[in-house]
């Protein structure tokens, strides 16, 4: 691969809302997500993002629609296909607690050659997938 070197990473990942507080609001009160930035870029327009508290990997990119096209896609980005993947080092211990949080899973958990799963539903109707990967060895 001539011309990449060096550490790259896909860091952010942008998810059209219809609100930027409900949509904050919903990912740190049921998914336990935290807010780490909410930059005010005038006109209405904000950089809002969120991560999972004590995780690692892609921010969440809350961003808000600006019009009608934008918002048709609210809730089904990737046209009704599980979207998000929020991988845990423990399913059962986050499946009672996002159940607890009124989080809607789509079915129950289930167990995969490549791990334990169940889809989840955000509050707009994006599909993701909770997720404790087989480890190997």
């Amino acid at each position: 691969m001539s011309g990449f070197a060096g550490h790259r990473s896909v860091a952010t990942v942008a998810l059209v809302v219809r609100n930027y507080d409900e949509a904050v609001a919903w990912y740190v009160k049921r998914l336990g997500f935290a807010l780490t930035d909410d930059v005010d870029l005038g006109d209405g327009k904000r950089w809002v993002t969120v991560t999972p508290q004590n995780g690692n990997g892609a921010r969440l990119l809350l961003a808000e629609a600006s019009d009608a096209a934008q918002a048709s896609r609210i809730g089904n980005q990737t046209g009704g296909r599980v979207f998000l993947f929020l991988e845990t080092d423990d399913f059962a211990r986050d499946h009672r607690a996002m159940l607890a949080n009124g989080v809607e899973f789509r079915e129950a958990p289930r167990h995969e050659a490549y791990g334990t799963v169940a889809v989840f539903s955000d509050l707009y109707g994006n599909l993701w997938d909770l997720i404790e990967p087989k480890r190997l060895g």
